[in-house]
């Protein structure tokens, strides 16, 4: 991938991965237009890097999904890369939840409805171009899942598994389908100092980027990248080794 001179939609872009990724876009020439929903957060960023592109959207909403899509391609008719980022991550027993379907619901809609809208809604503009992307971002955790963090596990598995069919839909078009898949990383991804053991975010955006360069499909780091090539047995026994 050539990674300046493209337009790129980061959602979740307001901190952590997003940010990061965001950051080094800009530094290699692209524009960057950041969407999240908390509009604080998007004004921290802005001030931090004032070249970038904001926009207040909460992607569990389908009418905020509409909106996003209405607004970019007027607002930047340009934009030839869409980076489906936003997730969150919730850590739940399934004995004796007392959290509401509400609360799960929309762990499902912002890791795994929201992309697969959004992919929908930019397809057709993304075809007029002589080349752009969709990039997903899924988790080393879709490969070998994390028993506690169940609902997250299962969406970036299904992201992933929509991703491999997009990406052969598409194989004819303009639109090239790209994976990035995260091992943990130093984030506040399910909540402050879960993450503090992860990869730290800096080197783990530098080597995404650099795999973009080099042309990947799928991008791992780290720990994700020997999820992602291991045989069936060898997963077994990374969830096996991981929940104990």
């Amino acid at each position: 991938m050539e990674l300046s001179g493209n337009t790129v939609l980061i959602t979740g872009g307001a901190s952590g991965i997003g940010l990061a990724l965001a950051e080094r876009f800009l530094q290699a020439g692209s524009k960057v237009i950041v969407c999240g929903r908390r509009e604080d957060k998007l004004q921290e960023a802005q001030q931090k890097y004032p070249q970038l592109h904001t926009r207040v959207c909460d992607v569990v909403k389908e009418s905020d999904r509409q909106d996003l899509y209405n607004w970019v391609v007027q607002s930047f008719p340009e934009v030839n890369v869409l980076l489906n980022n936003a997730g969150i991550q919730n850590r739940q027993s399934m004995v004796g939840s007392s959290q509401s379907w509400s609360f799960h619901q929309a762990e499902i809609s912002i890791n795994l409805e929201a992309p697969i809208h959004l992919a929908f809604l930019f397809i057709p503009h993304l075809q007029q171009k002589l080349q752009s992307y969709i990039i997903n971002v899924t988790s080393g955790l879709a490969f070998a899942p994390l028993a506690q963090a169940a609902i997250y596990s299962a969406t970036k598995a299904a992201l992933h598994s929509f991703t491999l069919s997009l990406r052969r839909q598409l194989r004819d078009t303009s639109i090239k389908v790209l994976e990035i898949v995260p091992p943990a990383v130093q984030t506040d991804l399910g909540g402050a100092g879960i993450h503090t053991f992860g990869a730290p975010l800096n080197d783990f955006a530098d080597g995404i980027m650099a795999g973009l360069a080099r042309g990947e499909e799928e991008v791992g780091y780290g720990t994700s990248e020997i999820n992602r090539k291991a045989s069936r047995e060898q997963l077994n026994e990374i969830f096996n080794r991981m929940n104990g």
